[in-house]
């Protein structure tokens, strides 16, 4: 027994020394991030806003070119919420014709098909597409069936569109983005609006904690990443394309804009765009009544849900998007890519951590009992776990600041201990991912995309 508690305590003091070490890597690499956005946000204060207040959707000048507005929307099995989904649409958009919206379904899907075509029995812009093919197949091979029909009707009807915009069957699309796309798209080659998650009701902890990741992905990471030119991803809904930016990605892919061979082909597209020297913006407005503008949606409520979606998510940027996008050659580029990736091995610093406090608690045990005297920690140890523990604090302070502005002080209190359940779902996910490449890499099984199941539609919002 004694040999058994000597090892225990070894291996405890090796592991809390291996995550101290790289905690704290990854808590500078947050903390320069944080530090980045603060200096911006003083900057852009004292710049531009100490005299005026920042623009609205209606400050916006009318655009300089007319064009019609594409609206792709891949669906398989979403019968739950498509129908919602399109009607909203409507809704949303009444007083702007200038759009289409083109529906991805599969022959083989009749609810999804039975959904879409009693919508668009109410709603001239509704298009239903119907693919090659049963499904499923991928995401990205739905939508170039639909660049193929929009292509298809720009040679019939005789105009070409200005801008692609991606949504996905289960978004609450914002009555204020068509006019964003329209003259914001004339600045850049692509635009992204937030996406704001929605929490399913029942659901505090599992469809929460996606409110607290893109609250401050969308309200800080990504405004980094466009401050230090690095190339945006784009987050697959609440996106437009420049058309003739992805005319260009299409002529040199075989009419195949996305990439059908790629689990996050959204992600990858607005890197391809900055590869080709494009811009992608994110573009933070409200709308008149001081709403955010941007895509609504209702996130996976079930662990398993959304242990599965995240698992595609790692697999697609952290493992094959390693192999597929490689690197590229500045210094801001090569930091947003690396913070893309690191999720796996987060995952194993995470594991370690989540070890060592089992561990302790054995041998806290061991030494109450009197059956192991518990050797203090080496000071190294617990200087750097008193350094990890100052930027775990501000790291919770952090994330229920970018909570609390979006959501409210109620959501931003529920941030700090979600931000652990969230730790738990990557762990699980990071395992999954890895073992689905593991076979894809030594079996050349092919990569299965795990589509997403939505149940829920977000109800009524003040984005109209």
């Amino acid at each position: 027994m004694g040999n058994f508690f000597l090892w225990t305590e070894f291996f405890l003091h090796e592991l809390l020394l291996f995550s101290a070490i790289w905690f704290l890597i990854g808590a500078i690499d947050d903390f320069a991030v944080d530090i980045i956005w603060v200096v911006r946000r003083i900057y852009r204060r004292l710049r531009y806003y100490h005299s005026v207040k920042p623009m609205r959707a209606s400050d916006l000048p009318p655009p300089e070119k007319s064009g019609k507005l594409a609206v792709f929307v891949a669906a398989w099995q979403e019968a739950a919420v498509i129908g919602a989904m399109l009607r909203h649409c409507q809704k949303a958009w009444a007083d702007n014709a200038n759009h289409h919206i083109y529906v991805g379904c599969y022959p083989n899907d009749d609810a999804t098909i039975a959904s879409v075509m009693a919508a668009a029995a109410h709603n001239s812009a509704v298009k239903l597409v119907l693919c090659d093919h049963a499904g499923p197949t991928t995401k990205a091979d739905c939508l170039n069936r639909l660049w193929r029909a929009m292509t298809e009707d720009e040679l019939k009807y005789g105009y070409k569109v200005k801008a692609i915009i991606l949504h996905d069957a289960e978004d609450q699309v914002d009555k204020d983005e068509l006019t964003l796309y329209d003259r914001l798209i004339e600045k850049a080659q692509a635009v992204q609006l937030p996406v704001i998650p929605m929490r399913v009701s029942g659901s505090l902890w599992i469809s929460g904690h996606y409110c607290d990741e893109f609250a401050e992905a969308h309200g800080k990471s990504l405004v980094v990443r466009e401050a230090i030119g690095a190339p945006l991803p784009l987050a697959g809904v609440g996106c437009a394309i420049d058309r003739n930016v992805l005319g260009r990605i299409a002529l040199a892919a075989d009419r195949r804009p996305f990439d059908e061979g790629s689990l996050t082909e959204d992600y990858e597209l607005g890197l391809k765009i900055g590869q080709q020297n494009g811009r992608t913006i994110l573009a933070r407005i409200a709308n008149d009544a001081g709403a955010l503008i941007g895509t609504r949606a209702c996130f996976p409520d079930t662990l398993e849900a959304s242990v599965r979606q995240k698992s595609r998510w790692i697999t697609g940027i952290s493992l094959s998007g390693w192999d597929r996008m490689g690197w590229r050659r500045t210094f801001g580029e090569n930091w947003m890519i690396l913070r893309d990736r690191r999720a796996i091995f987060a995952a194993i610093v995470l594991a370690a951590a989540y070890i060592s406090i089992i561990l302790t608690g054995v041998m806290a045990a061991a030494d109450l009992l009197e059956l192991h005297a518990w050797k203090s920690l080496p000071r190294l140890t617990t200087t750097l776990l008193a350094v990890n523990a100052l930027f775990l604090i501000w790291r919770l302070i952090v994330r229920a600041f970018f909570v609390g502005r979006l959501y409210g002080p109620l959501e931003a209190v529920h941030s700090v201990p979600r931000i652990f359940i969230a730790n738990i779902i990557s762990l699980m996910a990071a395992r999954r991912a890895i073992g689905n490449y593991a076979l894809y890499c030594i079996k050349n099984r092919p990569l299965q995309w795990d589509k997403t199941t939505h149940n829920h539609f977000p109800k009524a919002s003040s984005n109209g």
